[in-house]
């Protein structure tokens, strides 16, 4: 089976996702990486996909930065290099016969060049609902499994039946 490879825009997720856009447009950029990584992190965990998620570090001196974040590669870009950039690179290089990779963004310009290289795209919006639906799901499952009765052992009666019924067959 072919590895699954999820490219995030992860500005462009937090501009677009609801739990995230009202911490965006209070400047609290930092928050909002951290819901947004908090959830790639349960969604990649659930669905067994590798994810990489990279932010715009194009107006910051320094060369790119990457590290972890629980299931989440994290990078931010070099000085004077577009997240978008990043990505269509990688998108790239990553797209293989044993990799498909998928990039979840809504810049259109990005969309057309992520297509051109074979991978595929996911909306901002649609990637949310993904990952509401997968943590609705496996909430239900969760209670479902908490509230169900434990297996009882065995009455002596039904144990004697067994044996009784064990020795038939020999």
């Amino acid at each position: 089976m072919k590895k699954q490879l999820l490219i995030v825009d992860g500005y462009n997720m937090i501009g677009a996702w609801q739990e995230t856009h009202q911490l965006f447009q209070n400047n609290d950029l930092e928050q909002a990486r951290d819901l947004l990584l908090k959830k790639l992190s349960d969604y990649a965990g659930f669905e067994g996909l590798e994810i990489i998620c990279v932010f715009d570090a194009q107006f910051v001196p320094g060369v790119t930065s990457k590290f972890h974040v629980h299931n989440v590669l994290v990078i931010f870009t070099k000085e004077d290099e577009t997240a978008d950039s990043y990505i269509e690179k990688l998108a790239g290089k990553c797209n293989n016969v044993l990799t498909t990779v998928y990039v979840a963004t809504s810049d259109l310009a990005e969309q057309w060049v992520i297509f051109s290289q074979g991978a595929m795209r996911i909306p901002a919006r649609e990637l949310e609902e993904r990952v509401n639906l997968r943590k609705q799901d496996l909430t239900r499952h969760a209670t479902s499994m908490t509230t169900q009765k434990p297996r009882t052992s065995w009455a002596d009666a039904q144990l004697d039946e067994l044996k009784k019924l064990m020795f038939e067959i020999e």
